[in-house]
């Protein structure tokens, strides 16, 4: 079958994300004997003519559409995004009448809303390298694809998302496949996940609804192999989009030895969550090219640490930020403001401990998105913030009422005296 995979999302952020989910996707599908072409309108200057054209040039018999964002999280003034995707699907039901499919991460969070937003035929909530494949086979026979794990119909009950067990038995994709809007320029960010799922349990994340609780890892030899290979083709940024570089330890420390091992000469930045950081992992991870961390520890308050469910405390990350410093790795931060249980004085509290780690940036969100099936959706119910019916789809925000009208304000006067805050 001819299978079109598009990526829909044309939101820029500081670095410009490139296709990497829908690129596994489409190497499944390749796998499974399907001729299939991947279409990032990222990269198209005119997005909707060149879906136009794709479309009446490849005729595809199954679409599949991912959705990357429902929204840019921003309280302040909020971007709803999903209307720009409402387009594309309209242009592919006019131009053809095969059968649309919708997946991606923000589809996951919100399967049966998206799904009667963007008016397409069906969604897959999980990992699409392993239904979709299956949902291609079922409808190249004309048999009926309800049933099959993960996948969403209009009309009927929700079934639950799906997860492979193992990360191994899934290809890889060829640069080639995904990259040709990045050989335009080096200078892109080229996104690597060696591991997903995550068990740490934030009350606010919505990572357990994408790629579920239990941590699956691709071995280091196969990540390094890939990048290598990206490497070959010109690329040196890399960035890891794994929610926690260094968990389990082990393996982050087995990804950098095997980078190493290669001699690759590559620019890492990777996502670190600060706790269980020893010298020897730092150490290895500035042999292996990191030059820059995320340390994503949200606030500076210990009262409120406990409240996001974080398995640390604001000492241990003081620890780990000293240790990057030492190292010579840049280290970006951030502050998550106004969830349960803040305060004006947990807020300074913050802001105190932000200005004394000496980071090379700092970035602050006021009012924190509230998603499904998430701990922080429970307390805004049961504060009577949002309705136990309400499907969350459209922008909503949690911040803590006592500091409603005050914290605004406050972020702007201390972003203000501050050049290295964002």
């Amino acid at each position: 079958m001819r299978v079109l995979l598009v990526s829909s999302n044309t939101e820029r952020t500081a670095i410009i994300p490139l296709p990497l989910g829908p690129a596994f996707v489409a190497a499944a599908c390749r796998r499974a004997g399907h001729e299939t072409v991947l279409l990032d309108l990222m990269s198209e200057r005119d997005a909707i003519p060149a879906l136009q054209k794709r479309i009446e040039e490849f005729r595809p018999g199954a679409i599949g559409i991912s959705v990357r964002n429902i929204d840019d999280q921003n309280m302040a003034s909020p971007k709803f995004l999903l209307p720009a995707v409402r387009d594309v699907v309209a242009v592919c039901r006019r131009l053809c009448d095969a059968p649309i499919v919708l997946g991606g991460p923000g589809y996951s969070m919100f399967p049966e809303s998206v799904l009667r937003f963007l008016q397409a035929d069906m969604g897959i909530r999980g990992e699409g390298e392993i239904v979709f494949p299956a949902l291609l086979e079922r409808l190249q026979s004309g048999s009926d694809p309800y049933g099959l794990p993960g996948v969403y119909l209009p009309g009927h009950p929700p079934v639950g998302a799906i997860f492979s067990t193992s990360l191994e038995d899934l290809p890889l994709p060829e640069p080639e496949l995904w990259l040709p809007a990045a050989r335009q320029s080096r200078d892109f960010w080229i996104p690597v996940q060696g591991k997903r799922g995550c068990p740490m349990g934030c009350s606010f994340c919505a990572t357990k609804l994408i790629e579920g609780t239990h941590i699956r890892r691709r071995s280091p030899e196969s990540i390094a192999q890939w990048v290598e290979q990206a490497a070959a083709c010109g690329f040196r940024n890399f960035c890891t989009v794994d929610n926690t570089f260094n968990i389990p330890p082990s393996y982050a420390k087995g990804l950098c030895r095997e980078i190493i091992r290669r001699r690759l000469d590559v620019n890492l930045w990777c996502i670190v969550y600060p706790k269980w950081v020893d010298r020897e992992l730092v150490e290895l991870m500035a042999r292996a090219g990191c030059h820059e961390v995320s340390l994503g520890f949200e606030s500076g308050s210990d009262c409120v640490l406990t409240r996001f469910h974080k398995r640390f405390r604001a000492g241990e990350v003081r620890t780990t930020a000293e240790m990057f410093r030492e190292a010579g790795i840049r280290r970006t931060g951030f502050l998550m403001l106004g969830g349960p249980g803040e305060t004006r004085e947990t807020v300074e509290e913050s802001l105190a401990f932000a200005d004394s780690l000496d980071l090379d940036s700092l970035k602050i969100a006021v009012g924190i998105r509230i998603y499904p099936e998430t701990d922080l959706a429970a307390t805004a119910v049961a504060e009577g913030l949002i309705a136990p019916e309400d499907d969350l789809l459209r922008p909503t925000f949690y911040l803590a009422p006592r500091i409603q009208e005050w914290l605004p304000p406050r972020m702007a006067a201390y972003k203000a005296s501050r050049s290295w805050v964002m």
